[in-house]
């Protein structure tokens, strides 16, 4: 069985516009096993059409945590992917729904996967999309390429539910072989870890006069794609905040 278990998979909706996609989603997660839903500013949400749209799947709906920002909703989480239907303009770091399956099966199981969706319009932000250590896109038809974000999410609760609970159901010919478990020996560092350290890196590098805040260009979104793909632990991510410190101090006052 995969080390990871489901229960620690969490879905995280920004923005959603209509409600009975919030249902909709709400349903796709029980189907597969998955429990843990997070709303960030949902348009329209406690909703009657939401809760008509889950058929089923209200408890789902009854625990859903609703955040004022979307920095509270991955506080905890130690690993992020985001769901996007195409590559921004600085290029991240991006696999397929089956990859972030088997890779989330590898992950340390002390930890918290979430994965993001955006508006049914325009999906995530660039800055939102900076906060994921990875992007996870499903290929699709590349004359129509368009899914409803409850069918998206239907994808992706299928795919981590076969790579975490998929060795409980017969073996099917030519399926891709699991990762080995991974026994870390330290926990991974969560997202508001992470936050906090980009903050304090950045002000380091205006400090050093390395980062010019007038003209940034692109070194901090750069630096980011760099440290998230690292995926520190807690016990290296203090020892940078330390290096950090030291940096700080060393450097000459009034800098």
């Amino acid at each position: 069985m995969a080390n990871f278990p489901l229960a620690q998979c969490r879905i995280v909706m920004v923005e959603t516009t209509h409600a009975g996609n919030i249902g909709a989603a709400a349903r796709a997660m029980k189907t597969m096993g998955l429990s843990q839903l997070h709303l960030v500013r949902p348009l329209d949400y406690p909703s009657v059409e939401a809760t008509a749209r889950a058929s089923g799947a209200g408890d789902i709906l009854q625990n859903a945590v609703v955040h004022d920002s979307l920095e509270g909703a991955l506080a905890d989480v130690t690993w992020v992917f985001g769901a996007s239907a195409r590559q921004r303009t600085l290029p991240w770091p991006c696999v397929a729904p089956r990859q972030m399956g088997d890779m989330v099966a590898a992950h340390p199981a002390d930890g918290q996967i979430a994965v993001l969706f955006g508006r049914e319009a325009r999906g995530l932000t660039n800055e939102e999309l900076q906060l994921c250590h990875y992007h996870v896109t499903i290929p699709t038809n590349e004359e129509y390429g368009v899914l409803n974000i409850s069918a998206a999410i239907q994808v992706i609760c299928y795919e981590l539910r076969m790579a975490l609970v998929g060795a409980e159901l017969p073996p099917v010919e030519g399926h891709l072989i699991q990762l080995p478990a991974v026994h870390w020996d330290e926990p991974p560092a969560d997202q508001a870890a992470m936050e906090y350290f980009m903050e304090h890196l950045e002000r380091v590098l205006v400090k050093a006069r390395f980062l010019d805040p007038r003209y940034p260009a692109k070194v901090m979104p750069r630096l980011r794609r760099l440290f998230m793909r690292i995926q520190m632990d807690k016990t290296e991510m203090g020892m940078m905040r330390g290096v950090l410190k030291a940096i700080e101090q060393a450097l000459p006052k009034g800098s």
